[in-house]
């Protein structure tokens, strides 16, 4: 069991208040990801959680036990951070059986686990190995075996790839989401990186200044955000936003439409504008474009579209593609 549930959880540091009130439902199972821009409070929605800070107010129920004052050590939760942490000077089996010898465990109960996390993680040939002989994707598979073996509740990962290469964090997104599938445990994500959100999740909540502005599924977030915000913090590139006569034409203060959702032509469209750079990807090509009503958009198009920097180009929304806003930003 790994069900997680947070009653009108509220920190402040002084006077100073970082999560106002926070109510979340996390099922036995769920793949979490909190995500937002820096400084919006997930790290330390994340700490609460974990019991590595203490509430101003409200409960955290932890398979339905009231858990809000309880240490870290009772909670039955692991906590993989951006940092790997782990002991240069021990091997890789020491570093993974170290909480197991903490806690006072035999040694032949704590070589069964290591070896079952090792297999799970791929490894059992880097075992006697110590850190600094392994790649940054390496020690964070260590730390990570280290939570595993502990056998908690839930996982609770804090940005635990920030400190990888662009490649080893794409490697290391799909090989937490595969842990995630075998172990079928709960896991709670915290990232700045809406790429990761959308790929990984199970259930994606989307903070802003402590507060939740949305929670949803991947797609749900992306086909039907609940304002502004979130419109333009979920997908990649980010969501176009268009005022003025564009946006009243439709009644209302804004409008919204995603790269991939422009019909293109060099010759007819509701839209008209100039290109500026076009950065030519391959399999697409983003089109930075400068409209004639003074907005600057991104279109996505094929990665073969015949267009040149100063091209004229025309853009039409797909139909049932566009968002509305209200003057608050809050969704039509």
């Amino acid at each position: 069991m790994g069900s997680i549930t947070l009653k009108q959880v509220r920190k402040a540091f002084g006077d100073v208040e970082v999560i106002p009130g926070v109510d979340l439902q996390i099922n036995d199972g769920e793949f979490v990801v909190f995500v937002g821009p820096s400084g919006c409070g997930k790290s330390t929605l994340l700490r609460l959680i974990a019991g590595l800070e203490d509430v101003s107010s409200g409960q955290i129920l932890i398979d339905g036990q009231d858990m809000t004052q309880a240490a870290p050590s009772r909670r039955k939760l692991a906590m993989v951070f951006q940092s790997y942490a782990l002991y240069p000077h021990m091997s890789v089996r020491k570093n993974i059986a170290f909480p197991l010898k903490m806690a006072g465990m035999d040694a032949a109960q704590q070589e069964a686990r290591v070896k079952h996390a090792a297999g799970i993680l791929n490894l059992t040939d880097y075992l006697d190995r110590r850190p600094g002989q392994l790649s940054g994707g390496q020690r964070q598979r260590v730390a990570i075996g280290r939570a595993i073996v502990r056998e908690p509740s839930a996982f609770l990962f804090d940005e635990p790839l920030s400190n990888l290469d662009a490649a080893l964090r794409v490697n290391m997104r799909v090989e937490i989401s595969e842990l995630h599938k075998k172990l079928a445990t709960t896991m709670v994500y915290v990232t700045h990186d809406q790429v990761e959100a959308m790929t990984m999740a199970d259930k994606i909540v989307v903070l802003r200044a402590g507060r939740v502005e949305q929670v949803g599924s991947p797609l749900e977030l992306y086909r039907t955000p609940a304002n502004r915000f979130v419109a333009g913090f979920i997908g990649s590139p980010n969501m176009n936003f268009i005022e003025g006569e564009p946006a009243a034409r439709l009644g209302a203060h804004a409008i919204g439409v995603r790269p991939e959702h422009f019909a293109m032509s060099t010759t007819e469209g509701l839209l008209a504008g100039t290109v500026g750079v076009a950065e030519h990807l391959g399999s697409d090509t983003f089109l930075h474009i400068d409209l004639d009503n003074g907005s600057h958009i991104v279109a996505r198009a094929a990665g073969e579209f015949p267009v040149h920097h100063g091209d004229r180009i025309f853009l039409t929304p797909q139909e049932g593609r566009v968002y509305r806003f209200d003057q608050n930003g809050l969704a039509l």
